[in-house]
């Protein structure tokens, strides 16, 4: 009688804590669990009774990789609370730092996390050594996405420059035009990165189940700061109603909620933005698009390590796009006054996980009476979950650790940031 185990305890290369657990008898699956054991943020709770000058500082600390994602999420649904307009200057600055962070995100993630899988290694280290041009690339790639940063939203992580109404200094133009250059420099180096992953593309398993994918689109652009939400399964909704979409529940294995909308589960990130909003990448990302051979819908969620790669060309190509739209009109704006009022405000904005979700009802004292954040990785758990329940059984046959690499890559495909999706903690009390 054949029994395969398989117990990964504090699975590695991804941002937090799951588990994943694993048992067949006789070729057959009996359990597959994909387990986030993390404690609560509980930032919810944190942001009750404090004015809306400081939501955007306090929410930014949900996530160390995502924090610009969440200062703009946060700033959007302050500012629908409010009536607060801001510039279109401002729009497009804040369109940069969301770029800024997606080629962050990406770069690390492709280059760091997913990379030794790809090779064969258990960790970046060794590629040092072995594969040193790359690395070395990715490292030069990352650099220029922290100093991009830097430059729109006063620090790498945590923003200090991006506040309600707009930003609190503008960056200057001679700052603004040396980042162009830096900008046109990162694309021999992300053609080569690329190349490199192409070459060893075939380590990506070919896993295909259907699902559903949500995220922003927009009529004129590849949306990731603005837009309605939008499924492949047809529709777009007002961002106002994304509680009808997300519907979150709890699940015993998990401290993160789970999501579903059309069907059992769907998914969120870079491949689901590029199922939705594929026809309107720049040109270099739809060129690498063809070289990977890579087609909407794709239902491959190993897939998303593409499609991430593919964005950090739309990010820089876009970004160069913005700059040369401030040529000769760009100046240097006052810092926002603003207003509090009472009101409730939902936003939604694209972080490197997926679409990100905040609403928060104010007091006439502009004091925060009540606050919901819906991560994109407590979208993708149910999706993890669903798609570890298909992928198990077609890994039966091969030895242990095999096995436990490919689920251990599946979670890895969606980048999932745990801690930040971590929301739920069932108490029993006994007296």
């Amino acid at each position: 009688m054949s029994e395969k185990n398989v117990h990964v305890e504090h699975l590695t290369r991804v941002e937090g804590h799951g588990n994943i657990i694993m048992n067949s008898k006789n070729g057959k699956l009996e359990t597959v669990v994909w387990e986030v054991s993390e404690a609560p943020r509980l930032f919810e709770a944190f942001v009750r009774g404090k004015p809306y000058t400081q939501l955007a500082q306090i929410t930014s600390r949900i996530c160390g990789i995502c924090s610009i994602g969440h200062t703009l999420a946060s700033l959007k649904a302050t500012e629908a609370a409010m009536g607060i307009e801001i510039s279109d200057q401002s729009q497009k600055l804040r369109r940069l730092a969301i770029h800024g962070e997606n080629l962050q995100s990406h770069i690390l993630h492709v280059g760091y996390l997913v990379a030794p899988d790809l090779f064969g290694v258990g960790s970046v280290v060794p590629l040092v050594g072995t594969h040193t041009d790359t690395v070395l690339a990715v490292i030069k790639l990352h650099k220029t996405a922290n100093e991009f940063s830097d430059m729109v939203c006063g620090r790498t992580t945590h923003p200090t420059n991006l506040v309600p109404g707009g930003l609190w200094k503008s960056p200057s133009p001679l700052k603004l035009l040396a980042m162009r250059q830096k900008l046109l420099e990162m694309v021999p180096t992300a053609n080569a990165v690329a190349e490199v992953v192409l070459a060893n593309a075939k380590a990506l398993p070919d896993f295909t189940r259907e699902t559903e994918f949500i995220g922003l689109v927009a009529k004129d652009e590849y949306a990731l700061y603005d837009g309605d939400v939008g499924s492949t399964d047809g529709g777009t909704y007002p961002v106002s109603s994304y509680k009808t979409i997300v519907n979150e529940f709890v699940v015993p294995q998990s401290t993160a909620k789970y999501a579903k909308h059309k069907r059992d589960s769907f998914m969120v990130g870079a491949l689901a933005r590029y199922n939705l909003n594929s026809n309107k990448l720049s040109p270099l990302a739809k060129q690498w698009v063809d070289r990977f051979g890579l087609k909407p819908v794709c239902h491959n969620p190993f897939m998303n390590n593409v499609a991430q790669l593919v964005e950090v060309f739309n990010s820089v190509e876009d970004s160069i796009a913005i700059i040369d739209s401030f040529l000769g009109k760009y100046r240097d704006e006052p810092r926002p006054k603003t207003e509090p009022r009472a009101g409730t405000g939902a936003s939604a904005v694209e972080v490197p996980r997926g679409i990100l979700f905040h609403e928060y009802t104010y007091d006439s004292n502009g004091v925060c009476t009540k606050a919901n954040c819906v991560i994109p990785t407590n979208q993708n758990h149910n999706n993890i979950q669903k798609d570890m329940e298909a992928f198990a059984p077609t890994l039966l046959d091969r030895p242990e650790k095999e096995i436990e690499l490919n689920l251990e890559m599946l979670v890895r495909a969606y980048d999932p940031c745990i801690s930040c999706s971590t929301h739920y903690l069932d108490v029993k009390f006994r007296k």
